[in-house]
């Protein structure tokens, strides 16, 4: 066996990232002290629950669990705290490139409104950047749960601000819920104003979720999107157009979606030629960052540190990056596999 390199010294891209879901479990604990909120045991430390969300009860579990998190973020320094704190640790694991996701209306009620959340944000974006050397940008998501109309205000406030650092529009949830279709005009907007379109797809529904994405959002990215492997048409769109799947080991095991790591169906989109793009999509509770998921992919799936290297390059490829950054980072994708481990 070769030599086996240090992953969390592997530059990468991270594009699929919650922010809730971004935060250190000690930093939960201390705002939610500082605020009165009571935390249930799953958020309270230890062992990361088993959410099951391929079922209604576990599913519900899960977004219960989050909107408790969420509740802890009250304050404008709370919010400059996470993403600081977010930043810190993708550094840590070898992030060059960090799209995170955020829906801001979320957070208007305690921030003073939709507008005053979203610069918030943006500025806590801007200072983060400033003090860990992260390239670190935004993509604005929308609730498939909430009507299609608030996803068009999303769409247009994103495109409004994208000077500030929005490069994407998205669509999260619960993709059993609704149709993708119903938010093709918000996608149209976001898209006609130069952000790149990444909804979710194929998680908790089958490939036809990801076909949706594909035929009415006009995807570029799709977030997930493993449950491509059972369709092998779909997978071969999905090489032939270089649509990348932001692809989340860790969380897929956590939510039930397959039974183990070993099930995660990476070597199968890998070798139909689908680009990926490893994502820890909520580690406040599903337990691991992102070096962790090219760990996975080394330890439960055999890939090598080339391989390893090619899933970086990616990661890169699919990123909003610009080309100038892209190359930098591609050079030391190069670099680390030459270098001895």
């Amino acid at each position: 066996m070769g030599t086996v390199r240090d992953v969390r010294r592997l530059p990468k891209a991270h594009l699929h990232l919650h922010f809730t879901g971004s935060m250190r479990p000690g930093t939960l604990l201390e705002l939610a002290d500082k605020y009165g909120v009571h935390l249930p045991d799953a958020l309270s430390g230890g062992e990361p629950p088993k959410l099951r969300a391929t079922d209604e009860r576990g599913w519900f579990r899960f977004q219960r669990l989050y909107d408790m998190a969420r509740s802890c973020l009250r304050e404008p320094e709370d919010i400059q705290r996470l993403v600081r704190e977010t930043a810190e640790e993708d550094v840590r694991d070898g992030s060059r490139w960090l799209e995170i996701q955020v829906d801001p209306t979320s957070y208007a009620p305690r921030l003073g409104g939709l507008i005053p959340a979203l610069e918030i944000i943006l500025d806590a974006v801007d200072r983060a950047r400033r003090d860990t050397g992260l390239d670190m940008r935004v993509l604005v998501a929308a609730n498939r749960m909430k009507h299609p109309l608030d996803a068009r205000t999303l769409a247009r406030l994103a495109v409004r601000y994208r000077d500030r650092g929005i490069v994407g529009f998205g669509l999260s949830n619960d993709e059993r819920r609704g149709f993708a279709r119903d938010f093709d005009r918000a996608f149209a907007i976001a898209r006609d104003g130069g952000l790149l379109a990444a909804p979710h797809g194929g998680e908790l529904s089958g490939p036809s979720s990801v076909r949706d994405c594909l035929d009415d959002l006009r995807a570029a990215r799709v977030g997930h999107g493993v449950r491509a492997a059972e369709d092998p048409r779909l997978l071969g769109r999905l090489a032939e157009r270089g649509v990348t799947c932001e692809v989340c080991p860790a969380s897929n095991v956590a939510l039930g979606v397959y039974e183990k790591p070993e099930d995660v169906p990476l070597r199968v989109l890998w070798d139909a030629g689908v680009p990926m793009a490893l994502g820890a999509d909520d580690p406040l509770l599903f337990g691991s960052r992102l070096a962790a998921q090219y760990e996975l992919a080394r330890d439960a799936h055999g890939f090598t540190d080339a391989e390893l290297a090619e899933l970086a390059r990616q990661s890169v490829r699919g990123s909003a990056a610009p080309p100038e950054v892209r190359d930098a980072v591609l050079a030391d994708i190069d670099a680390w596999l030459a270098a001895d481990g």
